[in-house]
């Protein structure tokens, strides 16, 4: 399994429509807004470094509304936590 974090900044006025698109993206596992440098945060799970490049080269250039990304390729888990359980409000 391949994992990465993809900062993402969008045009103007398109973060809510490129998020939704993002989190119909294959490949994609989830999108938040945030604030600061980056407009959205989009976390990729792909089978291999290959699938990661495919998204982020093809899948993503086809999303209309993004201006810049970063990808940043994780490397090694440092943590066991179960992320699911550490996003989620509880509600």
């Amino acid at each position: 399994m391949q994992n990465a974090v993809i900062l993402i900044n969008t045009e103007k006025g398109q973060v809510k429509p490129v998020a939704e698109r993002l989190a119909e993206v294959e490949g994609i596992s989830e999108v938040y807004s945030t604030c600061g440098r980056y407009d959205l945060v989009a976390i990729a799970r792909t089978r291999d470094f290959e699938s990661l490049a495919e998204l982020v080269t093809e899948r993503l250039n086809a999303v209309e509304g993004i201006s810049d990304t970063e990808t940043l390729n994780a490397m090694q888990v440092h943590s066991r936590h179960d992320l699911e359980s550490m996003f989620s409000l509880g509600w």
